[in-house]
């Protein structure tokens, strides 16, 4: 099952592994030790890089959580990780940690 600590919803527009995305959901997980080096808006930007993509999930849950993990994306010639999730029957992608890689 899927738990947010705290989670904030932004509007998007992109296609993952076919399915149309109009919603993102960031955890706020991210700023427990991560919140000198990354903010929304950087996962935001982040996520937008996933547009077109087609993914294998990294594990499925028994609630149809689809969880994935892309790491090394360069982003204004930083590295980033991102982990995230999408559901068999929703339209939204789910940030469940993001931060910066050395």
């Amino acid at each position: 099952m899927l738990f947010f600590v705290a989670r904030r919803g932004h509007p998007i527009f992109l296609t993952i592994n076919g399915r149309k995305i109009t919603k993102v959901v960031i955890d706020s997980h991210y700023e427990l030790r991560h919140r000198d080096s990354i903010n929304d808006e950087i996962i935001l930007e982040l996520v937008r890089t996933l547009d077109g993509a087609e993914e294998l999930p990294k594990s499925v849950d028994e609630d149809g959580y689809e969880y994935y993990v892309s790491d090394k994306i360069n982003l204004n010639d930083k590295m980033y990780k991102l982990v995230w999730l999408l559901h068999e029957n929703e339209i939204f992608i789910g940030v469940v940690n993001a931060h910066r890689r050395d």
